[in-house]
């Protein structure tokens, strides 16, 4: 089987426990206005690859890992290629290679097929992290197109096996960073379990240059990043200080 891949990243730091080697596959089906990697929205845009070259060109980083390190499958989107994260999973269990998921988890279904298939893969994967995009359901569809009902299902599932998360959570002026919002975003993470890390990362418009050259409109431009007083406020209402014990 083969994956459509973005590209790679030989050594990361804040992608997962440790130091990891990054997968970047392709194709995503949320439209978020803050996405700073839109050339990963159309899968057929990636490259093909295999299993064993992806894990070839893995395993020449493996001195680096150390014993929390390893692999990390970002995106894009890593749910929308199901099977082949299952088939690569699996193959790096083997190998005794730690595994992390970075997903917004909007693939998410408990029907048919594709949950069978999910909970297989959560049986080869070690962590997860995941994005709440926006807690308010109107504001998410306005944000990334997409509902997060299932996607707050998905949280309720892996807090019902115990799967360990961190959590991140983009602060956007204007449209995330709102104390409100903040407080329910909060209060929504004191329901689950299984979190082992909270994330505020800021906005910035890094991206903006590659929707110009995609010829996409940027509905951002004029958003500039939340300031230090900002981040701390998001901090201290996400308690981000109580889940800070995993550095240890």
């Amino acid at each position: 089987m083969q994956g459509y891949v973005h590209k790679f990243e030989s050594f990361g730091c804040a992608d997962g426990p440790g130091s990891r080697f990054i997968l970047f596959l392709s194709g995503c089906p949320l439209r978020c206005k803050y996405c700073h990697n839109p050339d990963t929205w159309k899968m057929t845009d990636g490259t093909p690859y295999s299993v064993d070259d992806i894990l070839k060109e893995a395993e020449t980083c493996r001195g680096y890992w150390g014993k929390k390190g390893g692999i990390t499958v970002s995106g894009g989107e890593p749910l929308a290629q199901l099977d082949f994260l299952l088939e690569f999973f699996t193959e790096c269990k083997k190998r005794n290679i730690n595994t992390c998921i970075d997903t917004s988890g909007a693939p998410f279904t408990k029907e048919g097929q594709w949950f069978t298939k999910f909970q297989k893969l959560m049986e080869v994967t070690d962590i997860l992290l995941m994005d709440i995009k926006h807690i308010d359901e109107n504001q998410h569809l306005e944000l990334t197109g997409h509902t997060g009902k299932n996607i707050r299902e998905m949280f309720a599932y892996l807090d019902e096996i115990k799967k360990p998360i961190w959590i991140r959570h983009v602060l956007v002026p204007g449209i995330t960073d709102n104390d409100e919002y903040l407080t329910q975003t909060r209060d929504f993470i004191r329901t689950l379990h299984n979190v082992e890390r909270v994330e505020i990362l800021p906005y910035h418009g890094l991206g903006v240059m590659k929707y110009k050259e995609l010829g996409i409109p940027y509905s951002l431009e004029e958003v500039e990043t939340p300031s230090a007083e900002r981040i701390a406020n998001a901090r201290k209402i996400l308690e981000c200080e109580k889940y800070d014990g995993w550095k240890k």
